[in-house]
């Protein structure tokens, strides 16, 4: 079981990254801004997609850490930020550039949430920590 290093400083890695944390598990308490070092940091539950082999494997979670760098401001919606025991599943991660290479990194949760990272460029690290889990269930989503 190989843990997880990447770092996105372009639109197609950020898409890689997205694809490893699609179905992860956020504690809203487990995320925040730090003005002073301009990162947007959180910690989740990532389901490894790369585990799921035959059909009664339902695969692993991994506790990993995701950062952003270069974050002017931080927008949230559809939420309260300030729910402690508040818990997202993150469906994806985009960027929709504006000034380049300035642009918005939007993190989308199931139910309509969205974080939004004003970013002076693209740069985010994704990091397992280590610790892994037989998950509960695989993720599934209704094709609408």
């Amino acid at each position: 079981m190989t843990d997880l290093k990447l770092i996105a400083l372009d639109i197609e890695d950020l898409q890689i990254i997205s694809a490893h944390v699609q179905d992860a598990v956020v504690r809203v308490a487990d995320m925040g801004y730090a003005r002073a070092d301009r990162r947007f940091a959180l910690l989740m539950n990532r389901f490894d997609w790369t585990s799921v082999g035959g059909r009664r494997s339902k695969g692993l979670r991994k506790r990993a850490a995701l950062h952003f760098d270069a974050v002017g401001h931080v927008a949230y919606a559809g939420f309260d930020p300030n729910a402690a025991d508040g818990v997202l599943e993150l469906l994806a991660i985009t960027f929709t550039p504006a000034d380049a290479p300035a642009g918005i990194i939007e993190l989308s949760f199931a139910g309509g949430g969205t974080i939004r990272l004003g970013v002076d460029y693209v740069e985010a690290r994704l990091t397992d920590l280590g610790a892994a889990w037989a998950a509960a269930g695989q993720p599934r989503h209704a094709l609408d």
